[in-house]
């Protein structure tokens, strides 16, 4: 066990490096990989069945975290491109591809449907990673592409109760017949609904108590049981595990938990990803493709041309320009990762033979493959002329709907008055509060904060970081860390920092880190304190003004030279005293 391990991880870090390098991604790099290492060419590690087995966990865990970004105002902004696009793109592409697979193979119209439905479907694993990296998540483009493969993910149910369906009526032609489609839809909804109240009543008070204990550890056990637990109760009900997990993601998306829960999981996501796409790497028959090169290698191609054709057509529909249309379908055009999952399930219901399985495996591998070629065209093909590729600014009329062009760490008082600020002036803000309590308040008073650990680079990144224009640091005390600011600036250079400082020590602290703008927590109501006793004192308004300009010169004096040594202690001869004031006065009378 532990051989293959070192074997697997080595091989893979060793492609995935070298692939990332060439800009052909980590997906790429792991299915290579796999068939390198496994027993179709260097024969070191076998038993990839049962290690797919374990790494269909980091398709659960990606469904979870495809949940988590179903909050309701999210869905309901997208729901005409969700279950308009995606229910049109689900059915024209799956049938088309169908009837593709029936005419050139002249397979059963059951066995035609059995895999063509699920060809229809493209790779969440490859294309979300490739739209993060690329930061076009959250453009108009990569919003229609999140949209359909959301509508995609929704539809694996539906799609397993027809299979199951056709796997029954061909059980009663020669055999025992399975569990019928209808009951399997009905158990199904009676899962859901228990989820759902088991989400309700038994996880939010769970995750509530886990973060008035402040303890991040809890935080990844409750989150990881949660995935596995409602995976298991759909496993054990004969059901998609991947739609439970789906389900729990949904429960939680609109807690203010989420982007702490996302970035928990992320880890084990990306790792169990990996381990997905090389077994699928080993698990691919390169004696069925030699056996059959150019049935393999036309209907891959059949299988992009068709889904780009189509969901190019879809695109000019809905008003799209048609290179945006068009990368869009490229985008899309590959197989995906639950073919795999559906194939299994017509195979084990009589529909398809173990052979045909293996083919269509090594079709959906094959397309898969194909994928960071065809992104880097999209990507091109994009750029000339295109308008999806103009990000709206965050003063624009619109208001950035595409998402938030600001992140606030810390909701207290100091956290409250920069949001409505923001907020007043038409920017989108997103809020993040390790504080239950003050969360909880702040969801009385209408605002929505997410709790997390913001001083963490996998949490902002989880949070939009990478996507902002604007990251407020507004958490009191002396939690922030040169190091961290750094971290955040090399992670996010896009963004400008701006730091809340609970006095000049943390200013001291965070000398030459790379901060934008910060603002003592006190200063500025201290100045205007001042100024008001000044007034109510009879000063002059000259006078006054006078008064905070010398006041202001001299200390920013003051704390660019305990800046620069580093000493709380220096040029404390600077400080304005009432002993200093007093000698002053007393040299000038004695100089006078």
């Amino acid at each position: 066990m532990l051989r293959d391990g070192v074997l697997l991880l080595g091989f893979a870090l060793a492609f995935v490096l070298v692939f990332r390098r060439f800009g052909l991604g980590a997906t790429l790099g792991y299915l290579i990989a796999g068939a390198v290492v496994g027993p179709q060419v260097l024969g070191l590690v076998g038993d990839a069945e049962q290690m797919i087995t374990v790494a269909e966990l980091g398709i659960v865990m990606l469904l979870f975290v495809v949940g988590l970004e179903l909050d309701p105002a999210r869905l309901w902004r997208m729901k005409t491109a969700i279950f308009g696009l995606g229910l049109v793109q689900v059915v024209a592409c799956g049938l088309a591809v169908s009837a593709v697979i029936y005419f050139a193979a002249n397979y059963p119209l059951a066995a035609a449907l059995a895999i063509g439905l699920p060809l229809g479907l493209s790779s969440t694993a490859q294309v979300l990673p490739m739209l993060q990296s690329s930061g076009r998540l959250r453009t108009p483009f990569g919003e229609r592409a999140f949209a359909i493969l959301l509508f995609q993910d929704l539809s694996i149910i539906p799609l397993i109760t027809i299979v199951a369906a056709m796997s029954a009526d061909a059980a009663g032609a020669g055999g025992e017949a399975a569990m019928p489609g209808w009951q399997l839809a009905l158990m199904t909804l009676a899962a859901i609904a228990g989820l759902i109240a088991a989400g309700r009543f038994v996880l939010r008070p769970l995750f509530r108590l886990i973060g008035n204990l402040n303890e991040r550890e809890m935080f990844v056990v409750a989150v990881l049981f949660t995935v596995l637990g409602s995976a298991f109760v759909m496993e054990w009900l004969g059901l998609s595990t991947a739609l439970g997990a789906f389900i729990a993601g949904v429960m939680l998306a609109d807690t203010p938990y989420r982007h702490e829960l996302e970035a928990d999981i992320e880890p084990f996501r990306s790792i169990l990803l990996g381990m997905f796409f090389l077994a699928v790497g080993m698990m691919l028959d390169l004696g069925a493709i030699a056996q059959n090169p150019l049935f393999v290698a036309a209907m891959a191609i059949a299988l992009i041309a068709v889904k780009t054709l189509i969901i190019l057509g879809i695109g000019l529909a809905v008003g799209m320009a048609w290179r945006s249309a068009l990368a869009l379908g490229l985008l899309l055009s590959q197989g995906g990762e639950f073919g795999f999952v559906l194939f299994t399930q017509a195979q084990e219901g009589g529909l398809i033979s173990n052979e045909v399985s293996s083919l269509f495996g090594a079709i959906v591998t094959l397309s898969m493959a194909t994928t960071p070629f065809l992104m880097m065209a999209a990507s091109r093909m994009r750029q000339p002329g295109s308008k999806d590729t103009k990000r709206e600014g965050p003063g624009s009329q619109r208001g950035r709907s595409d998402g938030a062009s600001a992140l606030v760490i810390g909701f207290g008082r100091f956290g409250q008055t920069v949001a409505q600020v923001l907020v007043a002036a038409g920017v989108r803000v997103t809020l993040v509060d390790r504080d239950v309590g003050q969360i909880d308040v702040a969801e009385e008073f209408g605002s929505k904060v997410y709790y997390g650990d913001g001083t963490r680079l996998d949490l902002l990144r989880q949070a939009g970081a990478g996507e902002v224009n604007l990251i407020v640091f507004a958490i009191d005390k002396d939690q922030l860390e040169p190091e961290l600011v750094h971290g955040v600036k090399e992670a996010f250079p896009d963004a400008g920092i701006f730091v809340r400082a609970f006095d000049r020590r943390t200013l001291i602290k965070l000398g030459g880190a790379p901060i934008d703008h910060t603002v003592r927590e006190v200063m500025e109501s201290a100045v205007a304190m001042g100024r008001a006793a000044l007034d109510r004192l009879g000063v002059s308004l000259t006078e006054i003004d006078r008064a905070e300009s010398i006041f202001r010169e001299r200390d920013q004096q003051r704390l660019e030279i305990q800046m620069e040594l580093g000493d709380l202690r220096a040029a404390k001869g600077m400080i304005f005293t009432q002993q200093a004031a007093d000698a002053q006065a007393d040299n000038r009378d004695g100089a006078g």
